[in-house]
């Protein structure tokens, strides 16, 4: 698979329209299955490797409409890592401690450390989308963020993070089936929360926000993935398929034995 496809490039406009939200016509479920399930085992691999060698981090950030699809994402892709070395950092609405602090100050703590893969589900990105489809913080602010979040982003990768930044999208049609199903499975009713409806309405805002976050904050050392995501086992083949070919990039090695192991007898 091309991942370069999803890539946006930091040049010339983008378009959210424009991008798709489908698998192709000639996707094959069953197949995707068995490449994900390939794809897993390797990013096990990867990620124990990582965790020996202790000198890679990796940030991936998940962000997305309402049902988009996150946790799934997580679940799918990462869930045979083992929880040493890999962890998830949710974003939910700042609580007044936060608030009395600059917006990354809740973030900054979490990137990884040597040897981690951290997964931000949701993430710093909150601060220029919700604020701005609500009115929260003026316009002038809010462009200024744009470049904070350039700035810490390249920071972060200048001391060795590799970062890579997921939009999962899908259509408003798409959302509402979502709903529907979290209000119609009793096992699912948890998940359901008003708010989700009052965000609904915002709909439009919200793709005019998200295509403006892509527009000006996919660079060379952080981009963003535009993610077809309507249908989730071609999300999770397209997603796998990234998180394996960013890892292999590493070009990891084993950490060398101590010596002396070639006589060991163990009685």
């Amino acid at each position: 698979m091309d991942t370069s496809f999803f890539r946006v490039s930091q040049e010339g406009a983008f378009s959210l329209a424009d991008a798709s939200t489908d698998a192709p016509a000639d996707f094959d479920k069953e197949a995707a299955k068995k490449v994900v399930k390939k794809h897993t085992k390797r990013i096990r691999t990867l990620q124990e490797q990582m965790w020996a060698e202790q000198k890679q981090r990796f940030l991936v950030v998940l962000q997305a409409i309402d049902t988009g699809g996150k946790d799934g994402t997580i679940r799918a892709v990462f869930g045979r890592t083992n929880p040493q070395g890999f962890k998830v950092q949710p974003f939910k609405r700042p609580t007044e401690h936060e608030l009395s602090h600059d917006y990354l100050w809740r973030v900054h703590p979490h990137v990884p450390a040597d040897g981690e893969i951290v997964v931000f589900n949701r993430s710093h990105y909150e601060d220029i989308l919700v604020v701005k489809v609500h009115g929260y913080a003026p316009d002038e602010l809010i462009e200024k963020r744009y470049q904070h979040i350039r700035n810490f982003e390249q920071m972060l990768s200048d001391e060795g993070t590799t970062i890579i930044k997921i939009f999962l999208h899908i259509t408003k049609d798409e959302q509402k089936r979502r709903l529907e199903d979290r209000l119609n499975q009793p096992e699912k009713n948890w998940k359901f929360e008003m708010s989700d409806l009052k965000e609904r309405a915002y709909w439009e805002q919200y793709q005019e926000a998200f295509e403006k976050m892509i527009q000006r904050t996919s660079t060379e050392s952080a981009p963003w993935y535009v993610i077809p995501a309507n249908n989730k086992k071609y999300r999770n083949q397209v997603i796998s398929s990234i998180i394996v070919e960013t890892m292999e990039n590493f070009n990891m090695e084993w950490p060398k034995p101590a010596e002396g192991l070639e006589d060991i007898i163990i009685e």
